[in-house]
């Protein structure tokens, strides 16, 4: 992976624990040599990420919509920064230039963004890792709405696995490194659709 998308929040949570977390990944992706793809903001965990990243010699690049520059929240100091008109391109520029998906806390568009990564794997739309950083539990209760959702059928069991996870980032690293892409379901017969 040379490559990660970072999903994550545009707010600063109150607990500091959330922002010296996402500069961790920041500082330890760039240690790594792996680059981040994120949404190009200056703000919250977003800025903090990308500015560990920065700070620690690493590639950063920001994708962000026209509006939110206007809105003066873009991060000037990245590597690269990609401009566009929609959020629809912002996302399909994210799976264009990374090798997988992180995603670390955050609120509604990071909701968004996780659950389009998964879509798109279960649908075939890309092959790509996606994992879930699980910093001091936040995402204990959507884990397991997750494992709801395949054990009611909502999810097919050979897609279970697609979202992957671990409240370490070496571990969450590792099991995304030997991700082995599912069948999509359009490729499946039509008797197990």
């Amino acid at each position: 992976m040379k490559r990660l998308a970072i999903y994550c929040g545009s707010a600063t949570p109150a607990d500091p624990a959330f922002v010296e977390a996402a500069r961790q990944v920041g500082h330890d992706l760039a240690k790594r040599g792996i680059g981040i793809v994120y949404g190009g903001g200056r703000l919250g965990l977003m800025g903090a990420v990308a500015d560990a990243a920065l700070e620690a010699g690493g590639e950063v690049i920001g994708v962000i919509p026209e509006a939110l520059v206007s809105a003066e929240v873009a991060h000037r100091g990245c590597t690269q920064l990609h401009i566009v008109q929609t959020m629809h391109q912002r996302k399909a520029m994210f799976t264009d230039l990374s090798d997988g998906f992180v995603t670390l806390p955050g609120g509604v568009g990071t909701m968004d963004e996780l659950w389009e990564a998964i879509s798109w794997a279960q649908l075939g739309y890309h092959a790509k890792p996606v994992g879930l950083f699980n910093m001091n539990g936040f995402y204990d209760p959507l884990i397991a709405f997750y494992r709801q959702m395949v054990e009611v059928g909502f999810i097919r069991h050979g897609h279970a696995d697609i979202l992957i996870h671990a409240s370490e980032l070496d571990i969450l690293l590792d099991r995304m490194a030997s991700y082995q892409p599912h069948e999509p379901i359009f490729a499946m017969k039509s008797t197990q659709l």
